[in-house]
């Protein structure tokens, strides 16, 4: 009796030092992964050596391309039928590939499986919390749910063949830093069914000097340009949905003072959405930001500012997940 195959996917980049705590967690897996893939994204430090070593396949790039190219990359070079990308710096649990093979031999399969995930410090092992996706939302509409949540690839399980059939990876410069949403909002766009598994299998681990942490303002100005995508997209029916996404992106931006981008986010939003799209905020602000949104945002920034200064201190210090 055949069984489904799985290959696990690790795009990477100057990952030597990370590389072999999770390679050797994979090589502790209950059922073993049919393939290890490596992409070495032109790294200085041993990277492809280390993948080497302990076995893996190592594709190496000629330049740096990112990590987006990386995943592409290696989902067309593996035979497998299913794929799971990981980042090199995060941990997969004993249980993982036992629990990825009870969905892939499913009748009734979906195309993404998303998991269960432990959120960590990267350096004192603190558990920040437990991620966990709706299994009914995602079945009921895909395209509302990866609109609205943030998925990570290390999440993810995908059927090969449909991931390849939506074209992977966009590799749009401007979506760079929130080239997830992009992906993942594309793939429901375009078909792809998705369920959830509540068992924790995952660890995600946060670092301080994690690409997201030191690009904030690139990340918000590049989930802008994803929703603005979706906005032209996706149908009429979830605009307003992407109206209230923009509207909380105009604040971050604004927070770090990118008006040019808040700007741009607020002016979408009335478009896509008008009073309705600002419906989670205070109706002087609803007003107002259909009145004048540029003016509206700096008027509630400087509020906050002024009248509760700790939330833009606080901020600075919160985790953010990995892109």
């Amino acid at each position: 009796m055949s069984y489904p195959s799985l290959a696990l996917c690790i795009p990477a980049y100057n990952a030597a030092k990370y590389l072999p705590r999770l390679l050797e967690s994979a090589m502790s897996q209950q059922i073993p992964f049919d393939e290890i893939w490596v992409y070495d994204d032109c790294s200085t430090d041993e990277t492809g050596q280390v993948a080497a070593k302990y076995g893996a396949k190592v594709v190496r790039g000629d330049i740096n391309r990112g990590c987006s190219y990386g995943k592409n990359a290696l989902a067309e070079k593996t035979s497998c039928e299913w794929i799971h990308f990981h980042d090199a710096d995060d941990l997969l649990m004993p249980n993982f590939t036992t629990i990825a093979h009870q969905w892939m031999e499913r009748l009734d399969a979906p195309d993404t499986v998303l998991f269960a995930f432990e959120y960590r410090d990267g350096e004192t092992n603190t558990l920040y919390s437990i991620g966990k996706f709706d299994d009914e939302a995602l079945q009921r509409d895909p395209i509302a749910y990866t609109i609205l949540h943030q998925i990570n690839p290390f999440c993810g399980l995908y059927r090969r063949v449909k991931f390849l059939e939506v074209e992977g990876y966009d590799l749009d410069p401007n979506v760079l830093y929130n080239e997830d949403v992009a992906f993942h909002v594309r793939a429901a766009r375009r078909g792809m069914t998705f369920r959830a598994e509540p068992t924790v299998s995952i660890i995600n681990y946060q670092y301080s000097n994690s690409m997201s942490q030191a690009n904030l303002s690139k990340c918000i100005t590049a989930h802008i340009c994803v929703l603005e995508k979706a906005a032209l997209e996706s149908h009429s029916q979830y605009h307003q949905l992407i109206a209230e996404k923009l509207w909380t992106a105009a604040g971050v931006a604004g927070s770090y003072l990118a008006w040019d981008v808040a700007d741009k986010a607020a002016n979408l939003a009335v478009k896509l959405g008008g009073r309705k799209g600002a419906a989670n905020n205070s109706y002087w602000f609803r007003t107002f930001a259909l009145i004048n949104p540029p003016l509206a945002l700096r008027v509630r920034e400087l509020l906050i500012r002024f009248l509760r200064p700790q939330l833009r201190q606080e901020s600075k210090y919160q985790p953010n997940r990995k892109n």
